[in-house]
């Protein structure tokens, strides 16, 4: 549900785009990554950094196409959020003694301590990747198309990342002792 909720903003972003145009879906991807935000904040009186970040950058970028009526801005915020994440995970591994991986996933897996390093770096080569894949569909085809790949392309690796993960991390978890699984 989380992994949903998380491209609220996008999903809708591509419905308007489908009905009305990209200022119109700009529009739409601002109010509902706004509605996002206060509906964290209300239900859960925090919201995650992810989404106060998207909501900053829609609000620039957004803002920015529609004052100057050039999509070229929205193109650009996927990219810039991306890396921003892939700065936020490479810089995790020196402040700290967890990384990012290791503190939002530590709970619920037990790894090697060797392993979180790696997962961490794939997370932050992953952001990269996705920022420059972004910027190759923006400047290479056709605007529907990015809007396309924006929603399906995106999700669609993201998807894929997240299954190429878990097979890794199988790999390596620690599995109960006898004495755990009596419990």
């Amino acid at each position: 549900m989380k992994f949903l909720t998380d491209f609220f903003p996008v999903v809708l972003f591509f419905i308007a785009y489908q009905v009305y145009d990209i200022y119109v879906a700009t529009q739409v991807a601002i109010a509902a990554s706004f509605i996002q935000v206060s509906f964290q904040w209300l239900r859960h009186r925090s919201v995650p950094n992810m989404h106060l970040v998207t909501l900053g950058l829609l609000i620039i970028f957004g803002g920015l196409t529609l004052a100057l009526r050039d999509p070229l801005f929205i193109k650009w915020k996927p990219t810039v959020v991306n890396w921003l994440f892939a700065v936020a995970f490479i810089g995790s591994q020196f402040i700290g003694k967890k990384n990012l991986v290791e503190r939002m996933m530590s709970h619920a897996v037990t790894l090697p301590a060797r392993i979180w390093p790696r997962l961490n770096t794939a997370w932050a080569l992953f952001f990269v990747a996705m920022g420059a894949v972004n910027l190759y569909v923006a400047f290479n085809y056709s605007e529907e198309t990015w809007v396309n790949f924006k929603l399906f392309g995106m999700m669609g690796l993201t998807f894929v990342f997240i299954i190429l993960q878990a097979l890794y991390m199988a790999r390596f978890m620690e599995q109960p002792t006898e004495s755990q699984e009596e419990i």
